[in-house]
């Protein structure tokens, strides 16, 4: 039996990317004029944060190629990676950035956790329709373990997905487990993340596609050749950063609870150095490609990374 109640906090669109969040519940507007004349106050509110060994279970929801499956799969093994051959900056360093969260928790240090790719789990026939809602999106991630584990959803480009493109390009949430642990029923995190290539590339895959609104400059090259993964990526790696420091409502974020600003979702539209808005920052491009990136991942991959708020200096902290 699995039960479906949940929360979930919203990855939002940027729109004009001016920093204008859109939330599904409540909106939050917050330019980057904002956050140069106030620095942030993020509060850590007592609640529990993702610790020790998590599995990242994938639930692939529709028609992914074998090729596009690798880009992600390959991310996760980045993100925890201890290969001394992999380049620098690397996603390990980025995701390494989060220490920081858990370090300022009192009155003891609380370990971040060592995130390591789990089950994958494929569901190409559409079990429940091209259409879903954010129930049915919690029914999917349930189909993942539910002990130490994040259960990501994966929507392919076909697949419409309740407040998709309009007010959202992913979520993470939790809901309640189907078994009860130690007589105790408990919770599991998940993460939803569709595929806007063809919905609303502009929306959810900037800078990787020229954006509907605000200034017109000529998107980047994906790093991995496919602006649909390549933009999930992105959205998958802020949700990610969201989920280990804010897993349950209660930990770590800025603002409102139903309208929270977290570790990446702070940061929105930046990704290098002296970004601003309609422009992504210093980044390093690929000589052979011409694709831009700024994370160096296993397998000779390359990602493009979101900039994760730094709490001890209230700044958006980003890659070399």
């Amino acid at each position: 039996m699995v039960f479906f109640v949940s929360s979930r906090f919203v990855l939002p669109v940027l729109l004009l990317f001016i920093s204008i969040n859109r939330f599904s519940s409540a909106a939050r507007r917050l330019s980057v004029s904002d956050q140069t004349q106030e620095p942030f106050l993020f509060q850590y509110h007592n609640g529990p944060l993702l610790t020790g060994q998590i599995s990242v279970n994938l639930i692939w929801y529709g028609k992914f190629r074998p090729s596009q499956r690798a880009i992600v799969s390959d991310f996760i093994d980045s993100v925890s990676s201890r290969k001394l051959k992999t380049a620098q900056p690397s996603v390990a360093t980025w995701w390494k950035a989060t220490e920081k969260y858990f370090n300022l928790v009192k009155p003891k240090k609380t370990s971040p956790p060592l995130l390591s790719l789990g089950t994958q789990i494929l569901d190409e026939k559409y079990s429940l329709g091209k259409s879903l809602s954010g129930k049915q999106i919690v029914q999917l991630a349930s189909k993942g373990g539910q002990k130490d584990a994040i259960n990501v959803v994966l929507t392919s480009s076909d697949v419409a997905v309740e407040g998709f493109c309009s007010s959202k390009c992913g979520i993470h949430g939790s809901s309640l487990s189907a078994k009860r642990i130690n007589r105790k029923i408990s919770k599991f995190a998940y993460i939803w993340v569709g595929n806007s290539e063809t919905q609303c590339p502009g929306q959810c895959a900037w800078p990787l596609h020229q954006p509907i609104y605000g200034p017109q400059n000529p998107p980047l090259v994906a790093p991995n050749n496919d602006v649909g993964l390549d933009g999930m990526v992105i959205n998958l790696a802020s949700l990610l950063a969201g989920t280990a420091t804010n897993p349950f409502g209660n930990g770590y974020f800025q603002g409102p609870k139903e309208a929270p600003l977290e570790a990446a979702s702070a940061c929105p539209g930046v990704y290098g150095k002296g970004a601003y808005p309609g422009y992504a920052g210093d980044l390093l491009v690929d000589s052979t490609t011409g694709a831009s990136y700024n994370a160096h991942g296993v397998n000779g991959r390359k990602y493009l990374l979101p900039a994760l708020f730094d709490p001890s200096t209230s700044t958006c902290s980003t890659l070399p």
